[in-house]
C-alpha cells in the first residue's frame, strides 16, 4: 500500500500542515488531505502508518452521514471527480484521503464529550475529585463510566497541547449563548454516536469535536469521530480499574515508553511490528464502527 507523509499540490496555496492533515486553499472553500503521519508525545514520527489517511477521513464521512439528522457539517464532496478540475491531475494523492469542504470561521474551544475517566480527565479526577471543574463521586476508578456524560471543553495552547478548561473559562472565550450551544450540541452527538458504538461492540470512551460558522449556520467541521479524536474501546475487554486496549495509536505510545526517548524532536523509528499492528488497528476500528470494509 502506498504510503503518503506529506502531499505536494503545485499551484495550490496550502494554508497548513498539521499532525496528520494538509489543508489547502480552493477558491472560498477548503480541501482537507488526510496523510499517513502519525504523531506521538506531539511530535510526529518519521513512518506513517500504512492506509491511516484513509481509515480517517472513510470514518469521518460515515459518521458524517449517520449524524445528518443531528448536526450540519462542511462537507462539500469527498469524489474527486467533483472536485474543481485543477485538482484532478492529483487523484493519486487525494483518492480515499481527501474531503473538499467549506471553509468555516472556526470557534476556539475544542468541544469535548466524556462519558468514562479516562487520560487527561482522570489525571484531573485524581487531583482534584473533578473534571474541568466538573464535580465527580468519590471513589471512581481509572476508566469508570460516568454517572452522566460530560461537556470538557479545551482551548490551544500556543504550545500545541490541549489545555482542559472550564466552562466558565470557555465563556470567558466565546460567550455564554454559544458555549451553552456547543455543549449541548456536542452531548447531542456523543449520545447519538455512543449509541451506534456500542451497537457495534465499541465503547466510545471520549471525543473531541470542532464547529465553525459558514454563512450563519454552525456546521460541524474537521475529522469527526475517528481513532486519532476519540478514545475507542472494545466492549468485550472492558475492566475499569486500568487503561483499556484501544483502536488507536497504542502500539507506537506503548512502545515509545520503552525508550530512553525524551519526548523531543526528532523522534525515533519504529519498528515494522508497530507499524503494521498499529495499522491493523485503524481498519479494525473502521470495520467494526461501519460495518464495513475499507
Amino acid at each position: 500500500m502506498n504510503v503518503i507523509t506529506t502531499t505536494n499540490l503545485p499551484g495550490v496555496e496550502l494554508v497548513a500542515r498539521g499532525k496528520v492533515r494538509d489543508v489547502y486553499a480552493v477558491g472560498s472553500e477548503l480541501l482537507i488531505v488526510a496523510t499517513d503521519r502519525i504523531s506521538a508525545f506531539d511530535c510526529i514520527l518519521p513512518q506513517g502508518i500504512p492506509g491511516k489517511g484513509r481509515v480517517l477521513t472513510a470514518m469521518s464521512l460515515f459518521w458524517f452521514d449517520l449524524l445528518r439528522n443531528v448536526v450540519p457539517n462542511h462537507l462539500i464532496s469527498a469524489n474527486v471527480d467533483e472536485y474543481p478540475a485543477h485538482l484532478h491531475q492529483f487523484r493519486d494523492q487525494l483518492e480515499g484521503r481527501s474531503m473538499f469542504v467549506k471553509r468555516c470561521r472556526m470557534e476556539p474551544v475544542e468541544c469535548v464529550a466524556r462519558g468514562y475517566v479516562s487520560g487527561s480527565g482522570w489525571k484531573d479526577y485524581k487531583r482534584t475529585g473533578a473534571i474541568c471543574g466538573i464535580p465527580l463521586p468519590t471513589g471512581l476508578l481509572e476508566s469508570d463510566r460516568l454517572p452522566e456524560p460530560i461537556f470538557t471543553p479545551a482551548s490551544k495552547a500556543q504550545s500545541g497541547h490541549d489545555e482542559n478548561i472550564s466552562f466558565a473559562e470557555a465563556v470567558a472565550v466565546i460567550g455564554l449563548e454559544t458555549a451553552s450551544m456547543l455543549r449541548d450540541l456536542t452531548l447531542k452527538i456523543y449520545a447519538r454516536a455512543a449509541e451506534h458504538a456500542e451497537s457495534r461492540g465499541i465503547i466510545l470512551a471520549d471525543t473531541k469535536f470542532e464547529f465553525g460558522w459558514h454563512e450563519g449556520e454552525l456546521l460541524l467541521g474537521d475529522e469527526v469521530l475517528t481513532p486519532d479524536s476519540s478514545r475507542y474501546w472494545p466492549r468485550d475487554t472492558y475492566r475499569p480499574g486500568g487503561q483499556q486496549p484501544s483502536f488507536d495509536k497504542q502500539f507506537v505510545r506503548d512502545y515509545l515508553e520503552t525508550l530512553t526517548w525524551g519526548k523531543q524532536p526528532p523522534a525515533p523509528d519504529l519498528p515494522a511490528e508497530v507499524i503494521t499492528r498499529t495499522a491493523e488497528k485503524y481498519h479494525e476500528a473502521y470495520r467494526r464502527i461501519s460495518g464495513l470494509e475499507l
